[in-house]
């Protein structure tokens, strides 16, 4: 029995001793190369799905990632934390411009010089990186100069500080990757494109593939450098697989648009005084307080200049005090507070997270809008005379039903009530109350005048 037991356990040493290299070869064979597709404006929804993409590379032990771009640029923050997340990979990043038609300009540009291996489509292009002047109010026609040499407006510091930096980076990127860096700087300082075949041409890219299949044969066998250490890659027959982004990314794309974080933040305003104003609604307090958040979320993730921030929210204000305190003044000071904000909102504008004033305009129109009309029914509130109380009763006409002296009794809204007047009055006169004391109306004749507006209550 103890013979039986130790051959069979041999047995299996061997078995496994066996199975090991083929299940080995086999694990590396169904190694897969991941893709995503960044396709629009570079903002915190693309550096969400760059960092969530690398993590399950790395999850899943893929061989690369495929980072597809066309892109018309976007906010240099994302950008440089996607640049920062593609050299700090474990896995090398494969960029690629496509698809056909497509482009990597602006932020993209720098983005497939950060790639471990770049490459592009036939029919795309690149370039154009020169940074988007510092946001805020616009400058007059006619203010500015360009200097022909650098193309960059002369006399202007910030911009020259902005360009500089960005030739820098851009050349840290072309040493980094072995790229022509002259031409870098010539599209960060004079925008300038570059079509696939040019581009390959230039040095600044490593091939042209028509699809991800031949990207993937072409990728094969090339050395890179992946966080400090040389690696061959290994890519021809990987099956691809496309990663496609979470609704979490999907929402974030749309919130962070600039346009629809102040709508948020308008609709989270009104909904909250809307439900302050008229306790018990719930629904306008749970949507207010529900865009609110997502607004402010929003814009912590975008470069917002906060004295901006802080005159639409004082724009907003005014215009909420002009709803119940009509003033005009308020509302219109309101509504140029609110416009000068949203012009100095975002401290730097790109492709995708500019102010559009199609969509603002209108927007702090119907605001004001909305104010004045709320001003209007509140002034006219206060101009009608009281609907309870004893002041409610000023002006009411009266039915004598007897009287003897000064005093009697009058028929006033189908109620029977003590009068007294100053003037001879006889039953079946017609009357009006001029006050009202201890349950006790004092009435005159109608036709002697009127403290307030007619009313037909009386009963004949």
């Amino acid at each position: 029995m103890r013979l039986a037991r130790v051959a069979l356990l041999a047995a299996a040493f061997v078995a496994a001793a066996v199975l090991f290299p083929f299940s080995s070869a086999g694990m590396a064979a169904e190694r897969v190369a991941l893709s995503i597709a960044i396709d629009g404006a570079i903002g915190p929804a693309s550096a969400r799905q760059l960092k969530e993409a690398l993590k399950a590379v790395a999850e899943r032990n893929a061989a690369v990632l495929i980072l597809q771009l066309d892109t018309p640029g976007g906010l240099v923050t994302s950008m440089r934390e996607m640049i920062a997340d593609i050299l700090a990979s474990p896995v090398p990043v494969i960029g690629y411009v496509a698809p056909a038609g497509g482009h990597a300009a602006s932020a993209g540009t720098y983005i497939l010089y950060a790639t471990h291996v770049a490459a592009m489509a036939p029919g795309t292009n690149l370039g154009a990186a020169t940074p988007v002047e510092i946001g805020g109010l616009p400058s007059l026609p006619g203010g500015e100069k360009d200097d022909k040499s650098t193309g960059q407006p002369s006399g202007d510091p910030m911009m020259a500080k902005v360009t500089n930096d960005a030739v820098a980076l851009i050349r840290s990127l072309a040493e980094l990757r072995n790229r022509n860096g002259d031409w870098g700087e010539k599209a960060v300082r004079q925008a300038a494109s570059l079509s696939a075949s040019a581009a390959l041409q230039e040095h600044v890219i490593d091939f042209v593939a028509r699809d991800t299949t031949e990207l993937l044969q072409l990728a094969d066998g090339r050395t890179v450098e992946v966080a400090g250490k040389k690696q061959v890659l290994a890519t021809k027959g990987l099956a691809v697989e496309t990663l496609d982004p979470g609704w979490f990314i999907r929402l974030l794309a749309v919130i962070t648009d600039p346009n629809v974080a102040v709508i948020l933040m308008l609709l989270g305003f009104y909904g909250l005084v809307f439900e302050v104003t008229s306790p018990g609604a719930v629904a306008p307090g749970v949507i207010g307080a529900t865009c609110l958040v997502l607004a402010l979320y929003a814009l912590d993730l975008l470069p917002i200049n906060y004295a901006g921030l802080a005159l639409m929210l004082l724009g907003v204000g005014f215009l909420i005090v002009e709803a119940f305190n009509p003033t005009v003044v308020l509302g219109v000071g309101g509504a140029a507070a609110f416009l000068l904000g949203a012009a100095m909102l975002l401290k730097v504008e790109g492709p995708g997270f500019a102010i559009s004033w199609a969509i603002i305009g209108p927007a702090a129109a119907l605001t004001l809008g909305l104010a004045l009309l709320g001003g209007s029914y509140v002034w006219a509130a206060r101009r009608n005379p009281p609907r309870i109380g004893g002041e409610a009763m000023r002006g009411l006409p009266v039915q004598i039903l007897d009287w003897e002296g000064g005093e009697g009794h009058v028929l006033a809204l189908g109620e029977r009530w003590r009068a007294k007047a100053d003037e001879p009055i006889a039953p079946g006169d017609r009357a009006e109350v001029t006050g009202v004391s201890d349950l006790v109306l004092t009435v005159r004749r109608r036709g002697a005048g009127s403290n307030g507006p007619g009313n037909d209550g009386a009963r004949q």
